[in-house]
């Protein structure tokens, strides 16, 4: 099994467009994928139609009470596919698990009592290096931050590289940046050229070899309710995380946080 934290603390930079699609190709594939949704702004559970009901159990839950990640958790209609949903509540996490002993591995405790069999776990954090943030890091083994090729875009990159490593040292010593992901790329430009090529020679092999490109029904897609394969399946953004997947995939038999995980 491979647990996989998508992190990054700017905002739109494709984090959840991301967890969505990567997903959904992963389980297209015949990967039994679970996708958590760590954002209170809830915006994966909206995308694939849940949280539409007035009361409905939540990662919230999971974090704060007593419910287990199971009770939680909401098919789709990709047969491989499950959602942990969240709720604009667990804004309130960081202040409601301020003084509780060990609030930094909550979700990894409640995620060792699932009793299914994932191939991936994929974690939709959300835009900050906060509490729920770090739950996400200290339960992965691996991390795949997707980047903006635009200007500025590499400056958080030290930030978030320096939190993993305390993550690494203090909580997690299997967590490893496997996976930086070329987002919102437009080849037409010199500036996306110029931070992928910056991106590629920092990070090097960590850089996926695919880039999810610039694209109109990607951006459009998530009022469909629909992961972009099925709204839009002759697409640029289809076509870039069917690769995607295909790469992610490829790397399960040289990856050595994802073979270990397997052999336990």
């Amino acid at each position: 099994m491979r647990t996989i934290a998508i992190t990054n603390q700017k905002g739109g930079v494709a984090k959840t467009t991301t967890a969505v699609n990567l997903g959904a190709c992963l389980a297209e594939h015949g990967k039994r994928v679970l996708l958590v949704d760590l954002d209170p702004q809830a915006n994966l559970t909206s995308w694939l139609g849940f949280g539409k009901e007035e009361d409905y159990k939540s990662v919230y839950d999971v974090l704060v009470n007593e419910t287990p990640m199971a009770e939680v958790l909401r098919a789709f209609t990709i047969d491989t596919l499950w959602v942990a949903p969240s709720v604009v509540e667990l804004a309130g996490v960081e202040r409601l698990l301020a003084n509780e002993a060990g609030r930094d591995s909550v979700l990894k405790r409640k995620l060792d009592g699932l009793t299914e069999g994932y191939d991936y776990i994929l974690f939709d954090c959300p835009p900050s290096l906060g509490v729920i943030t770090i739950n996400a890091l200290t339960a992965a083994r691996e991390v795949f931050i997707p980047v903006e090729t635009k200007i500025l875009a590499l400056n958080g990159l030290v930030t978030l590289t320096h939190t993993i490593q305390a993550v690494r040292d203090r909580l997690n010593p299997a967590l490893e940046i496997t996976g930086i992901i070329a987002c919102m790329y437009d080849g037409r430009t010199n500036l996306s050229r110029e931070v992928l090529d910056k991106l590629r020679g920092r990070f090097g092999g960590k850089v996926f070899n695919t880039v999810i490109r610039e694209n109109v029904r990607l951006a459009e897609c998530p009022i469909s309710e629909l992961p972009i394969h099925l709204y839009a399946p002759g697409s640029a953004g289809a076509k870039d995380y069917e690769s995607l997947a295909v790469e992610v995939i490829g790397s399960e038999k040289t990856d050595t946080g994802a073979d270990a995980d397997k052999d336990q």
